[in-house]
């Protein structure tokens, strides 16, 4: 049998130093899986909807950057291989919808926010302090993270432009990805997180919510 490799820290260093450039820079990162919009024939917008539907789905961009960094963050001082292989294989699919929103945000003739190195580091740092509580605590914040990004998923279908069927395909598959993370991570073992921690949250994504809708 193959030894596992072992990773000096400067290795480490350099791969989460690569996944921030790749997740923060990289306009199409490599997908694992076809933008679920791929057969969805592309609608008429006016100015307006088209606006619209570019400051959401620049919001889901943004929120994809985040997971990637929270996970990767998460994954770098998780204590039990077994988590550390699900926040990684999370991660994997959420680099999907990176590709999905950024590949949406150029049909609508728009951009990732300009903020993007700015929201990785700050949900890197935030991954490593839910880690380093240890693994119960890291999949609740899993839980707790991907609850949250349901609901504002569920928000943006309600809002984004009836007849943006492509933007739409997008978030529900998102949605669906979010919800199965959220429930691995439950049954895993997650501990419930602390309510003043829920509303922390809740605040920090609606902040970053109202900068990426316009920058």
């Amino acid at each position: 049998m193959t030894a596992s490799r072992h990773y000096s820290l400067f290795d480490r260093l350099l791969i989460e130093a690569e996944h921030a450039l790749t997740t923060s820079f990289i306009a199409q990162p490599p997908v694992r899986r076809a933008c679920p919009a791929a057969d969805v024939p592309e609608a008429g917008l006016d100015a307006a909807q088209r606006r619209h539907a570019a400051g959401l789905m620049r919001v889901n961009h943004v929120g994809e950057v985040c997971a990637q960094a929270l996970y990767f963050g998460q994954a770098a001082v998780a204590r039990d291989a077994a988590t550390r292989t699900q926040l990684l294989d999370a991660a994997a699919e959420e680099t999907d919808h990176l590709a999905w929103c950024g590949q949406r945000l150029r049909e609508l003739d728009s951009r990732p926010s300009l903020l993007n190195p700015l929201w990785f580091a700050g949900s890197y740092a935030i991954g490593l302090t839910a880690g380093l509580r240890g693994d119960g605590w890291n999949l609740g914040f899993v839980v707790e993270t991907e609850r949250q990004v349901e609901a504002h998923l569920d928000d943006h279908l309600r809002t984004l432009p009836e007849a943006d069927a492509r933007s739409h395909a997008i978030v529900q598959a998102m949605k669906a990805d979010e919800a199965r993370h959220a429930d691995n991570a439950q049954a895993a073992g997650a501990r419930a997180l602390p309510a003043p921690i829920k509303r922390a949250m809740r605040v920090a994504s609606g902040l970053m919510k109202a900068v990426a809708y316009r920058v």
